[in-house]
């Protein structure tokens, strides 16, 4: 469905323009074959019980691809998007020790209301990580 530019720029109005290019043209979206996922995690949770889905191939510890899917809002949609860009081609190590924090910086600032979905993006990200390690 195509959107208006009245309708974007309300968006851009409500959120910052980083948040409204990553809803409307999100990076690393979609659920890969099974054989290009290492490990994956798909979770449901927060005020707003959102689902995401997180989907890692992974060499030598390194972080080559993730992708997500969610059913969440236009926010959601964002931090997860932002979540892969910042994780692909780092260590494990670096991802484990992100935080909800560093989602809302890179995201140039998320309304208050909307830091759940960083939380959760975090969250996700953790349990995938725990999941591989075992």
């Amino acid at each position: 469905m195509s959107r208006t530019a009245f309708e974007i720029k309300k968006d851009i109005e409500d959120h910052n323009e980083k948040i409204v290019n990553l809803f409307h043209n999100p990076q690393n979206w979609g659920k890969p074959s099974i054989r290009n996922i290492t490990v994956f995690e798909e979770y449901s949770g927060g005020p707003k019980n959102y689902f995401l889905g997180l989907y890692l191939k992974i060499k030598n510890d390194i972080i080559m691809k993730a992708n997500f899917i969610t059913d969440g809002c236009g926010v959601m949609v964002a931090t997860g998007s932002q979540t892969t860009l910042l994780i692909e081609g780092k260590s494990i190590d670096y991802a484990e020790k992100l935080k909800p924090e560093d989602l809302n910086k890179a995201l140039m600032g998320m309304p208050e209301h909307e830091k759940h979905c960083a939380e959760l993006a975090i969250r996700t990200l953790k349990r995938t990580i725990q999941k591989y390690k075992k």
